[in-house]
Order: C-alpha cells, then structure tokens, then sequence
C-alpha cells in the first residue's frame, strides 16, 4: 500500500518520559528552554503581521473569488497565478508542477538557506466547491467573519503562510532559511495514481526536516496526529426474479437486502473502536444502475414488483494507525464473504490519506508551538484529539520527516458546506503564532 508506514513506539503513549522526552526535544526542534517572552526581533515580527492584515485579508477575498474546484485545473492555476508574486516578493522560487493527468498542478514556492532547520509548509489550491455549486463568492457576514468558498478549507491558511513569511521578511528574518511551501491542487480529491499526485510533496518532505500544516486552526489546540482516509466499494450481484418469488430458494433475498445486511453488521460488528470510523456515503441499488466513481454520481432503474439484482455501495474508513486499518480491512471482508440466499458481493479497498500517528518529534514541536503562543500572550497549546480531524496532506510527508503538525490556520466554521466561514481576525493571531514558531526553528 503506498505511502502507509509503521506506527512508531511512542503511539500508546500520550507523553514521552521526561528525560527521552527533552533529549529528543534538543536532538528534533531545537534547544531546551522555554521561550515564555518575545526577544526584539519576534516583538517586530508581530508589529508586522498586524501592518500586513489589510493586505492579507484582500488577498483572501481575491482568491476566494476564483473558484477553485478539485476538477477544475484552470482555477487552481488562477489562485497560484494570484498568490506567486506575492511570494516572489519575499525572495522565494515560484514554480507551478504538474500533478496527475485529471488535476490541477501544485504551488511550490523555495528559498535555501544554511541555518536553522529547513521547514516545509503545507496547504491546498483546491475546494470541494466545483464550478456548478451554487457557492462561489466571498460575502461579509459581519464585521469580523466572513463567508466563501474555501475562506477556511484552505484559502485562509494559505493567507496566513504568506503573511506569517511577509512579516519574517519585513524584519530581515527570513535571510539564510531554508523553507519551502507546496500547496496542493488536489487535497480535496487526490488525483490517482497517488505516487504521481504526491511526488512533489514527497520530494519536499523527504528534502526538509520539519513539517507545518495551514489548515484550519482551533484555539488552544494543535495537532500532533491524524487519521489515515481510505475508500472501500461494496459490488452485490443477486438473482433476479418477480417479486413474488423473493425469499423462495431459487430465488433468495435480491441485492438490496444483502446490501442491507452488510451495513447493519459493520454497524453491530466493527464499530466502536477509538479512532476507527467508517462511513457509508452513497448507495445505488435496483434493476439498472450505474455508478460513475469520477463525479461521484450514480443512477437506478427498478420496479416494486422486481427483486433487485445489483447495488453499489461507497464508503470510507479512517484509523490512526496502519495495524487498525488492516484490522478493520480484514473484519469488512469477513462480513462480506457471508451472504444472504441467492446473492454474493465483493469488496474492494483503495488507498488514499495515510495516518500520522503521534510521535515524540510531533510532541516536541507541539511544545514549541505552546511556548511562541504563550510568549504572545495567546495563551498553551495542547493536542487535539486525533478522532475529530480530518485527513491532510501532512500525513503523506510524516514518515519521512522529523517532526510535523498541522491546524496552523485561521478559525472557522461549516467546512465542505455552503456555510463555511472564516473568522477574519483570527487570521492576525494564527500568523503572528506561525511567524514566532518559524523564526524560533530557523535560527
């Protein structure tokens, strides 16, 4: 399976032991010692993400603007076209990759250093709102929330990455970095296959040794894990017949029964577990179907008076750890292979989202991450709970890396919904959060 990799030691556990805990602190991200004040320079580098907000938050609206759905390629290279001057004005390489064949291509913004640790920060060119959602423009909803397409899921994130570097510029702290920058054209929906999809933020991860997550953030939490996303469909074949003849022996239950079946016994036999959840998202059943796995779209032809001969069923399942993923893999397969009179049915499993799991590097970030967000005033950080995060592109990048987190962006609300907002002022405080935490890794 692509890209999975194996859960380190530390998983169990929520801490390390102190003195492993602070040799391994020293050895990932840097040297021990709470920084619990900012020196001059972070005081400056703060002074200059508050200058930068009016800018920033017409960048936001200007890109929110530019529809930017996963299957259309011309919108994600009209947001790169948007964003890469205002990174070549910082000093960085602007390059726009190719992806898969049916995507859009990536962001990559580069500039190399000697010093520090060389830094990798993730976000996504694409939205889940294609170019015939009825959502499509940015709209104030009061003074300080706004409302659009992607403003949270992750226009706002890629915002604050610019304006976290802009102020580290403005004070000459980005001089001699070695950071990097790939926001993604397809987060939303990989394009396949994910070796080609992923090349590119694969080769950054493998090149860096810290990894930084813009997606959007929630107060006092960060992440130091997510769970891995992966697909499954469920392909019932039955006989057919009258419907007169459902249940006789000849004839059996039909497809939409077995279908049935299916679900209640993952649902009484699977589910339960932490940090295990599987969803069964679509489902097309009848005398004809047919059942398009590109837009996601389906049909179904049938008759009350026939017993149905075929259903479709889609779903995903996402674990902390590949151990879990194969556990609950092998558990579906089981329930499958047993099925009603007169049907049969055939799982398969496509790889998507591995997990990150939690390691004693993602803690050892997370602690400076608290240490720059109480030196603002903005108060700890603390882990979020790996059960209520979605999967992101990190997770492709946290085998080969140091140390990773995510979260790093704006708040927000109603993601992947015609609801989806950004709070705008939280855009100043997850910047200027970003800025001390890059600045600190870098010297």
């Amino acid at each position: 399976m692509p890209f999975h990799h194996s859960t380190p030691a530390g998983v169990r556990r929520a801490r390390p032991a102190a003195a492993a805990f602070l040799t391994w602190f020293a050895i990932a991200v840097g040297p021990v010692g709470a920084q619990t004040t900012l020196d001059d320079t972070e005081a400056a580098i703060a002074r200059a993400v508050e200058s930068n907000q009016p800018e920033s938050v017409e960048l936001l609206e200007r890109i929110v603007n530019l529809n930017s759905g996963t299957l259309n390629a011309a919108g994600q290279r009209a947001v790169h076209d948007a964003l890469a001057p205002h990174f070549e004005r910082l000093g960085f390489e602007v390059d726009y990759l190719p992806g898969s064949p049916d995507r859009g291509g990536h962001f990559v913004a580069r500039r190399r250093g000697s010093q520090g640790k060389h830094l990798l920060l993730i976000g996504h060119l694409d939205t889940v709102f294609e170019v015939d959602s009825p959502f499509q423009r940015w709209e104030w909803v009061n003074d300080s929330i706004g409302r659009g397409p992607g403003a949270n899921d992750m226009k706002g994130g890629n915002v604050v990455i610019w304006s976290a570097l802009q102020a580290m510029h403005a004070e000459g702290a980005l001089d001699n970095t070695s950071i990097t920058v790939v926001m993604t054209g397809d987060e939303e929906r990989p394009g396949r296959p994910l070796e080609q999809s992923r090349a590119v933020l694969l080769e950054a991860g493998r090149d860096a040794d810290l990894a930084l997550g813009f997606e959007g953030g929630t107060d006092g939490l960060g992440v130091v894990a997510r769970r891995s996303s992966s697909s499954w469909r469920i392909d019932v074949q039955a006989t057919t017949a009258h419907s007169s003849g459902v249940f006789r022996d000849l004839v059996g239950a039909g497809a939409i029964y077995e279908a049935g079946r299916i679900l209640e016994d993952f649902y009484s036999e699977i589910r339960g577990e932490e940090n295990l959840t599987f969803n069964a998202a679509t489902i097309v059943g009848g005398t004809e179907i047919s059942w398009d796995a590109e837009s996601a779209r389906g049909t179904a032809f049938g008759k009350t008076n026939v017993v149905p001969p075929a259903v479709v069923i889609t779903g995903d399942i996402r674990t902390l750890t590949d151990d879990q993923l194969e556990r609950t893999r092998e558990k579906m397969r089981q329930i499958v292979a047993r099925p009603l009179p007169g049907a049969r049915s055939d799982i398969t499993f496509t790889d998507g989202y591995p997990s990150m799991p939690p390691t004693e590097g993602n803690y050892a970030l997370l602690a400076r991450l608290s240490e720059a967000s109480e030196a603002l005033g903005h108060g700890p950080v603390e882990p979020f709970d790996p059960g209520r995060r979605g999967a992101a592109d990190v997770s492709f990048v946290a085998s080969v890396i140091e140390a990773g987190t995510d979260g790093l962006g704006p708040s927000g609300s109603g993601s992947h919904t015609v609801r989806e907002t950004v709070n705008v002022r939280s855009m100043e405080r997850a910047s200027k959060r970003a800025a001390i935490l890059m600045y600190r890794l870098t010297r």
